[in-house]
């Protein structure tokens, strides 16, 4: 474990942005239980189906435009069991699970520079009916952006939702936002019913010949303790694991930031978040790691043909630290997510994959 000199910079809240396009959409906030209530019973839903992947344990897959779809991408995947992490009451009733995807820009649309940018589907997974929310960038006129992220990894902690930004560190949204958009404007969202704005951008820096730390993939670390901080956060607490997608020479760093019981990231008094812990020996082509019970979970990906790997460890620090187990997942699989169970037997990881016409939901039996 090292301690560079890394850090996020908070931005300004885009709260008065914020107001402005709720009202342009007609002034009410419909939130996230306001989305999940107004799922119709004869919209998207899930399918349960087969998958390959030696620790996949259920699979579900899209609706077929979903599933078929070569705009846009799944890479993300958080769930209320995070959300509860850092929350005194559920954000939710029931049970929820939030994929991330990026548009990729099709030839020919006429489509803002960088495409459609990125949304977020919410699924009931009592129903399993879900719906898209673009997520955007709200404007003092009431006007919107799309937000252009890869949004390779989400996290939901009590009623803040983090979207991976890379480079540029993470952006992130309070799921009271979600905003119905009226029937007759739904052209100009392209095509989608709900939006979510983001409140702020929490910007990846860096000391001199430290290399910025890139936010490829997020999720939620709730166990008990943390190693030992070099800053003034606390260790106990939801915290926010963080890592780096690379091959060959690049960084593949893994960290953790101290998150506030409601949240959003532990800020010291110089106006920076900085990681409890940074660790430098991450695997080659990570897409998703998570923290379950003190043990270490990641996942790579070989292709859009052949399934993917689950590597575990018990710490990233450890002489020999990781397990890797071939074929344990779907091909393509993205960012992971745990659901804790009452006993580590009964513990769940999720992943979602990516390739048109291979994307699962899938939940993943824990190794150990």
């Amino acid at each position: 474990m090292t301690d560079p000199d890394l850090w996020l910079t908070p931005g300004r809240d885009a709260g008065p942005a914020i107001d402005a396009l709720v009202s342009a959409y007609g002034g009410r906030r419909a939130g996230l239980a306001g989305l999940v209530a107004a799922l119709p019973r004869e919209g998207r839903r899930l399918r349960r189906t087969l998958s390959p992947g030696l620790a996949a344990r259920r699979s579900w897959t899209w609706q077929g435009p979903d599933r078929r779809d070569a705009r846009w991408w799944p890479q993300g995947v958080t769930s209320s069991a995070d959300a509860a992490a850092g929350a005194a009451e559920a954000p939710v009733p029931g049970r929820v699970l939030m994929v991330s995807w990026y548009a990729k820009t099709m030839p020919g649309e006429p489509t803002p520079p960088g495409g459609q940018g990125s949304r977020i589907s919410v699924v009931d997974l009592e129903t399993r009916r879900y719906d898209h929310v673009l997520l955007v960038r709200a404007q003092a006129d009431g006007s919107w952006k799309p937000l252009q992220v890869h949004a390779g990894g989400i996290a939901w902690v009590g009623s803040w939702l983090h979207v991976a930004a890379t480079a540029k560190g993470f952006w992130s949204a309070r799921v009271d936002d979600v905003v119905e958009v009226p029937a007759g404007r739904r052209a100009e969202t392209f095509g989608h019913r709900w939006v979510l704005p983001v409140r702020r951008g929490h910007a990846a820096g860096s000391g001199e010949g430290v290399e910025p730390l890139r936010y490829s993939f997020l999720s939620v670390d709730a166990s008990p303790a943390s190693p030992a901080s070099s800053s003034a956060a606390p260790a106990a607490g939801p915290k926010l694991v963080v890592g780096e997608y690379a091959r060959g020479r690049r960084t593949r760093r893994l960290a953790r930031f101290a998150l506030t019981p409601e949240g959003a990231p532990v800020v010291g008094d110089d106006g920076r978040a900085r990681p409890l812990s940074v660790h430098d020996s991450g695997v080659a082509g990570m897409q998703g790691a998570v923290v379950s019970r003190g043990r270490w979970h990641v996942t790579t990906s070989h292709g859009p043909w052949t399934p993917g790997t689950l590597v575990t460890g018990a710490s990233p620090d450890a002489a020999d630290p990781w397990r890797p187990r071939r074929w344990a997942t779907p091909m393509g699989p993205e960012d992971l997510a745990v659901w804790p169970g009452d006993t580590p037997a009964d513990d769940r990881l999720w992943t979602v994959t990516e390739h048109p016409r291979r994307r699962w939901i899938c939940e993943l039996r824990v190794p150990r």
